[in-house]
């Protein structure tokens, strides 16, 4: 039995002999050298509270393939280190403890993490071989690779999870403790950044977390957010005033990392839990507080008690997001557990009583749900927040969140508009994220191809209304949003809405152009004449309150909830009152009711008193003269516009397939370079319009090259507009003259009808396949194939090692066992194991 012993012993050493020569020769080959060497790092100290946790993200590191190596830095006292059992819990670095402030005698732990990476960064010999590094928090579980390039971390502009909570950036906090208060940004808990910039920040990180501890006049909750008032979180202000102070602006996330409790957003795939907080799941809850002197690491076959199974969990909620979160909780807590599990096993714990909760977590079911997760666009989406400093010293308030929406249907007209559209919004700096309406019908939907467009709210189509049976495609932007509301969880205080024709130059605000609650923003639409006669005082209770507005519309969610339907409502009314569509009523030169969906909006906000700010500085037409020194954030491209004898017409192109057609463009526009600038206003005016189609075309542009088009490098493909038909256009036929009302398109598709049912209930998990338009999403390069032929040839060998030395042992075995057979009994655990994940129905 010994010599067996030392057989086996002598076979996984020469196993694991050829994994390590392997993996070095692998880390090699695939390229981990500058700039693409990373380093993981997190702080702990020696308490049984933390070394727990240091089994769980020491696990998820591993499950979850984080690339390169990981170094927990371990501050403890010489007292401390005489007692302590977890030196061998995860690669440590180990860091004197400044818990008790060897200067001050101040009692504040959480100083060991800026301390940890300063005195790292000077005796490590790690830190002199890395270009990047990850700094998390041990009460984490990481669920994907988190690779800075990849995120779009610059050196200079650091990638890091949004800490809304930190108000000091707000207000005179920050101008006590940094001289660049503009520059403070609300971050923590996730950070990746350059080796360079983790140089010149955590020294000034470390004295910035001594300075804020020290002024315990400014620990009020009011001034640092801080529920308990006690100066805990002076670390988080020591990170973003040490930032500000040394010039590094984040780009910031809000998506990638997730409290376990919290419903994740539409399309969002976290690849960060953060334990930080209790959440609970049904009767079963979790809070790291209630562990904080737990031995569990060293208890052996003791676990956290076992969350609800995921079969239970299902029938828990309706909602699919807020069942995604559910998960998510349970998927924490699990992954703790098998961390546990494994820990127990390694040092020789005698092996757990079989149990359903253990066949479980050693499933295959629980395998394939822990998968390592990969980063959806809408999950690697920054906020490029305009920052707008108080001038006064009181206490600040954060800037509430804001939610873009835009309404289309299932046609390429509105693809390519899409396209266009989603991409300015990423490159316009606008706060919170973008979600397309989009009204379609069954049919319409089996043949659909833009699903992957944009962050996608489905929508049943009103275009064939379903009780009148009128054809009015426009309807369906009041009733995709009242849809919207009722169907998603909106965590946004402020609504914008745009139309799928225009392209954002900058960042639409609430707090810039003072919207507030009661009252709404939106842009002048002085041609909606209806609203000072008699067509105001048929449709509404209160014709005193018509403002002629539309097209842009910044809304706080109490008024539109209140308003969505009365909105849809008086749009129908306004369509049905065929007596009033004459044009000295309505102002349409159609006369044909294709804006009653504009006298909808106004009439439905007349009926609530919503008065509108008015401003003529958000939007601007392309081939209107703009006003001297107004930075409009919109182009609206509703109406055709020339530039000497190039023109656009939005119209003309109704038909053609831009998006699809790999190269496919607009026609260029002249060179700025060839304009007359005699006339400034006429110079001006021309610039714009140029701004606008090349924007649609750059947006085309970098859609095909995300569609791995074929020869990227051969000119691109000018698309020709719809021929003219000689036919008179007609409603029947769906198809009209371009119109000067810039929101209303008639879909030159017939659409069939179909009921707005339960069905049409989408799962919010639509929005997985959403196309991040605007972000840059780096890469490491292809290795080369000399590099890729020396991995190849390690890795062979590596198996040839392995597999040489597996023979060879188990010859020895055989030959000790020789003339010793014994009949051994068939184990029934696996079969017992599958049988109990059947029951489980997963």
């Amino acid at each position: 039995m010994v010599r067996e012993m030392k057989i086996i012993a002598l076979m996984a050493a020469v196993i694991l002999a050829g994994l390590w020569v392997g993996r070095g020769r692998a880390q090699e080959g695939a390229g981990l050298k500058a700039p693409f060497r990373m380093h993981t790092l997190f702080s702990v100290e020696c308490q049984n509270y933390f070394d727990w946790q240091t089994v769980g993200l020491m696990h998820s590191y591993r499950k979850a393939r984080q690339p390169g190596p990981i170094t927990r830095l371990l501050s403890c006292t010489e007292q401390e280190k005489k007692s302590y059992r977890g030196m061998n819990l995860a690669p440590t670095f180990e860091v004197p403890s400044m818990s008790r402030h060897p200067k001050t005698g101040d009692w504040y732990p959480a100083i060991n993490k800026p301390a940890g990476v300063v005195h790292w960064l000077k005796h490590s010999k790690d830190a002199e071989n890395v270009d990047w590094v990850v700094i998390l928090d041990a009460d984490m579980i990481i669920r994907g690779p988190i690779i800075p390039w990849e995120l779009g971390a610059e050196k200079g502009r650091p990638f890091a999870a949004y800490y809304g909570y930190l108000v000091g950036c707000d207000n005179v906090l920050t101008k006590l403790h940094t001289k660049h208060p503009e520059l403070c940004d609300k971050v923590g808990g996730l950070l990746a950044m350059h080796i360079d910039d983790v140089r010149a920040l955590a020294p000034m990180w470390l004295s910035k977390t001594e300075e804020v501890r020290d002024d315990k006049a400014h620990w009020m909750t009011n001034y640092t957010g801080d529920i308990y008032g006690s100066g805990w979180i002076s670390e988080m202000y020591g990170y973003s005033f040490g930032a500000a102070e040394v010039g590094l602006r984040h780009k910031i996330n809000d998506n990638l990392m997730i409290y376990p409790g919290y419903t994740p957003l539409e399309g969002v795939e976290p690849i960060l839990l953060h334990y930080g907080l209790p959440f609970h799941v049904g009767n079963w809850s979790f809070s790291k507080l209630g562990h904080h002197e737990d031995n569990i690491v060293y208890d052996c076959g003791r676990l956290f008690p076992e969350p609800p199974y995921p079969r239970e969990v299902r029938e828990m909620k309706v909602d699919a997001n807020e069942r995604r979160a559910l998960f998510l909780s349970i998927e924490c807590i699990n992954t703790l557990n098998e961390g546990l599990l494994l820990q127990h096993a390694a040092h020789a714990c005698p092996k757990p009583v079989w149990s359903k909760y253990l066949s479980f977590l050693r499933s295959k079911t629980f395998a394939d749900l822990t998968r390592p997760k990969q980063l959806t666009p809408k999950s690697r989406q920054t906020m490029e927040i305009a920052v707008k400093k108080q001038d006064s010293d009181e206490p600040g308030k954060p800037y509430p969140k804001i939610h873009t929406i835009f309404s289309t249907e299932c046609s390429p007209y509105f693809d390519w508009q899409t396209v266009g559209l989603v991409h300015s919004f990423h490159r316009s700096g606008q706060p919170g994220n973008i979600t397309r309406l989009l009204s379609c019908t069954e049919e319409d939907l089996k043949q659909y191809k833009g699903q992957d467009l944009a962050p996608t709210h489905y929508v049943p189509s009103m275009s064939r209304h379903p009780l009148t049976g009128d054809w009015y495609p426009a309807i369906n932007k009041p009733a995709a949003v009242l849809h919207w509301l009722k169907h998603v969880k909106v965590d946004a205080e402020y609504i914008v809405i745009l139309d799928a024709d225009m392209i954002m130059r900058g960042p639409i605000t609430p707090w810039e152009f003072n919207a507030s609650r009661g009252r709404p923003v939106s842009t002048p639409y002085d041609y909606l004449i209806g609203c000072d006669n008699e067509l105001a005082k048929i449709h509404t209770s209160h014709p005193d309150s018509c403002d002629k507005v539309g097209g842009v519309i910044i809304m706080h969610i109490n008024d539109l909830r209140r308003f969505a339907l009365l909105w849809l409502h008086k749009t129908e009314e306004v369509r049905a009152d065929v007596g009033h569509w004459s044009r000295n009523i309505t102002g349409d030169i159609y006369e044909a009711g294709w804006i009653s969906e504009m006298y909808g909006y106004a009439f439905g906000a007349a009926e609530l008193n919503l008065r509108h700010v008015i401003s003529n500085k958000i939007m601007i037409y392309p081939g209107y003269v703009p006003e001297h020194g107004v930075n409009y954030r919109v182009f609206h491209y509703g109406l055709d516009f020339r530039v000497g004898n190039w023109s656009f017409d939005k119209a003309k192109w109704r038909h053609a397939n831009v998006v699809e057609k790999c190269w496919s463009k607009f026609p260029d526009p002249p060179d700025p370079a060839s304009l007359d600038r005699a006339n400034h206003d006429a110079f001006q005016r021309d610039l714009l319009s140029i701004e606008c189609v090349n924007s649609l075309n750059e947006a085309l542009h970098l859609h095909h090259e995300r569609k791995k088009c074929p020869d990227p490098k051969l000119p691109s493909t000018p698309i020709t507009p719809d021929r003219p038909t000689l036919s008179t256009p007609t409603r029947e036929t769906h198809e009209r003259p371009s119109s000067p009302f810039p929101n209303h398109d008639i879909s030159g598709e017939f659409i069939t009808t179909r009921k707005i049912d339960k069905k049409d209930e989408l799962d919010a998990s639509g929005d997985n396949a959403e196309l991040n338009e605007g972000s840059q999403e780096l890469s490491r390069p292809e290795p080369s194939n000399q590099t890729f032929t020396s991995m190849r040839f390690w890795i062979l060998g590596l198996w040839a090692v392995s597999i040489f030395g597996f023979v060879a042992v188990m010859w020895l075995v055989i030959s000790s066992r020789k003339g010793h057979k014994k009949r051994g009994k068939h184990s029934k655990t696996r079969r017992r194991a599958a049988a109990t994940v059947q029951d489980y129905g997963l």
